[in-house]
């Protein structure tokens, strides 16, 4: 037995090194940031587990490590295809060989990431929920040296979380298909305690191991700023706080007015949303992420997944439905550890607001089984038709059509998608497709009458095979490079050569798909299970008030209320944010303050400095100092300047 003891001990410290070696050599870092080697040597030992961290606690290297010491491969589940893009690159960047496999691939393209699984030494496959049930997935995944599963965003499992997925109940199939033996690393930034034990529950833990980084964030000040004139008091924080910044608000048209608005007052903004193209929204994004772009003005289709670490502020102009989505949106601030500010602009309407949308995300089950019969009616289904039929959908036109409200069509879709009888994806690429409509002998006629277009034709043949036979994927920005030209030149010509009968030519659209998933059942017979709309109403109604006593209560301090929501045992106070700085500003002496005051704003003028350096240069309490230096930064009195010095304004 002792022998067994310091075997064990022993493996247990190579493993150890190991980790560090692997940090070491691809990620360059000395040390694990707190929990993570935890976490790794649990996965690296067998066992299952969901990681509690906040976000930009550095999650993905708690699968990354342990899958890079393991033999076979890492199959890393997760919600955004972007986000899944930007960790392949990262991770090839580094020299590991990985993959993705996402909706709008076509079935030869999902084939080769397979072939390249088994047989290239590749460490992750990257995969999007609603590809985990698909035949082709299942009948090869079963077929690979899978070492782990990680499981992203792993709320998303959780009909209590606030983004909850339906795709996701499918990863229970896909383990049943795996070895037992394989670990679950479950991760998430935000889980209430409801939600971390069903999170468990669903992803079959044999145990219940849970490790929890505490969600405070030091350097964050959290702030609830009450006003009527919101445009007004977003130009006051971003002129006395320099530096990157994200501004969250709640529609698509917002984004382009409130980015104009910041333009035309000499700040330099953008705008984002999901209906960009993709093109857009990567140049968007890299401008933002590069600092050409100060302020990127966003739904909250932006965020998850970038990795910027000097985020100064993020605004909200509106709060989001839950505590969960606002925590998670908040944290993009502040991830270099510096100090940073999470700002909600709020007034009472906004309270009213929020109540409103109950009955948008919950409406009557009579209008719910209505949008049911109104598509059945759109897609010409009748009862007992459509199993597994897939549509591409445009919801806006699709609420034209049948005279619908759009919010709660919308979410009447989800009812019926989480009750079993639809799929409805998120907007998806669906790739150019291009079949020659001629016979080669008239190809080559035309080639000769239309010398402007022939280099085209020509590169099309060389580049794609079974022109004449099918309808193939065709990507023009590659057509495009080939011929040392633009993507609207080529966009423009293979219109013309469509228009004139020479081939059939779809171009990229965006739209997402809407799938039956079971036949068309009879309208009267529809059944709404209590789970998915009582349980779930009764819960987000508690979601909805717990946001509002957020923004209005202003007796307890903010991050305890965050952390109290996210089942933390007896939190401190912070000491910083905007409830605390009000009581601070009852106890201290209006005499002590001016004082204070007079004493900054000397020591500024001629010497910008960081909070820390002029804590040290004033004989006081520090937390005084703090005090009245971020109420006069509020005031404008002083600012903050991108080297995150306070100077006199």
């Amino acid at each position: 037995m002792r022998f067994s003891f310091y075997t064990l001990h022993y493996t247990f410290y190579i493993m150890t090194d190991d980790y560090q070696k692997i940090l070491k050599d691809y990620w360059g870092f000395d040390n694990f940031r707190d929990l993570q080697l935890d976490i790794i040597s649990a996965v690296g030992n067998g066992q299952s587990a969901l990681a509690l961290m906040p976000t930009g606690g550095g999650k993905s290297i708690t699968f990354q490590v342990p899958a890079l010491a393991k033999e076979g491969i890492c199959l890393v589940i997760s919600p955004l295809i972007a986000l899944m893009k930007d960790q392949v690159e990262n991770l090839k960047a580094r020299g590991i060989k990985a993959a993705a496999i996402y909706s709008g691939m076509s079935r030869e393209q999902i084939i080769d990431v397979f072939d390249d699984c088994n047989y290239g030494d590749f460490k992750f496959l990257y995969v999007s929920p609603e590809r985990l049930s698909t035949e082709l997935f299942q009948n090869r995944v079963k077929h690979l040296n899978i070492s782990m599963v990680a499981v992203d965003e792993a709320h998303c499992i959780s009909q209590w979380g606030y983004d909850f997925r339906p795709q996701y109940l499918k990863i229970a199939d896909v383990l049943d298909i795996l070895p037992s033996n394989i670990p679950v690393l479950a991760l998430t930034a935000t889980a209430t305690p409801i939600v971390v034990d069903d999170i468990q529950e669903k992803l079959r833990f044999k145990e219940k191991k849970v490790f929890r980084k505490s969600f405070e964030r030091e350097n964050l000040n959290y702030v609830v700023r009450h006003t009527e004139n919101k445009f007004e008091q977003l130009l006051r924080i971003l002129n006395n706080v320099k530096g990157s910044s994200i501004v969250y608000v709640r529609s698509r048209l917002q984004t382009k007015e409130i980015s104009d608005f910041l333009n035309k007052n000499g700040i330099k903004a953008d705008f984002f949303h999901a209906g960009l193209a993709n093109i857009d929204k990567n140049r968007k994004q890299d401008a933002w992420k590069k600092g050409d772009c100060r302020v990127i003005v966003a739904t909250n289709a932006f965020g998850m997944g970038i990795d910027k670490p000097d985020v100064r502020t993020v605004i909200h102009t509106e709060m989001p439905d839950s505590l969960e989505a606002y925590f998670q949106e908040a944290g993009r601030a502040g991830r270099d550890e510096q100090t940073a500010y999470a700002v909600l602009l709020y007034n009472k309407a906004d309270g009213a607001k929020l109540k409103r949308r109950v009955s948008d995300k919950f409406p009557k089950l009579d209008f719910i089984k209505k949008v049911y019969q109104n598509l059945a009616e759109h897609f010409v289904l009748a009862v007992g038709a459509g199993f597994e039929a897939v549509y591409a959908f445009n919801l806006q036109e699709f609420c034209l059509t049948w005279k619908l409200p759009i919010n709660q069509t919308y979410s009447a879709l989800k009812i019926l998608e989480m009750s079993g009888l639809i799929e409805l994806t998120e907007e998806l690429d669906n790739p150019s497709v291009l079949m020659f409509s001629v016979e080669r002998e008239k190809l080559y006629l035309f080639r000769t009458q239309r010398p402007d277009l022939e280099i085209l034709v020509e590169t099309l043949l060389r580049s794609y095979t079974g022109l004449f036979s099918q309808k193939t994927h065709i990507n023009e920005d590659l057509l495009a490079e080939r011929l040392n030209t633009t993507r609207n030149k080529i966009y423009d010509d293979l219109r013309t050569l469509d228009s004139l009968g020479i081939v059939d030519y779809i171009p990229f659209k965006k739209t997402p798909l809407l799938i039956y998933t079971l036949p068309r059942i009879d309208t009267e017979k529809i059944v709404i299970p209590k789970n998915v709309y009582d349980e779930r109403k009764e819960r987000y109604i508690k979601q909805i008030e717990a946001v509002i006593d957020y923004a209005e209560n202003t007796d307890i301090c903010l991050v305890q209320k965050l952390l109290h929501y996210f089942g933390e045992k007896n939190p401190k106070t912070c000491g910083v944010c905007s409830v605390c700085r009000k009581k601070k500003a009852k106890e201290l002496s209006a005499q002590k303050f001016q004082i204070l005051e007079e004493k900054i704003i000397s020591i500024l003028k001629n010497n910008p400095l960081t909070i820390n350096e002029l804590t040290a240069q004033i004989k006081t309490q520090q937390e005084d100092i703090v005090f009245v230096a971020r109420k006069i930064l509020d005031e404008g009195k002083i600012r903050q300047n991108v080297q995150l010095k306070l100077e006199v304004a």
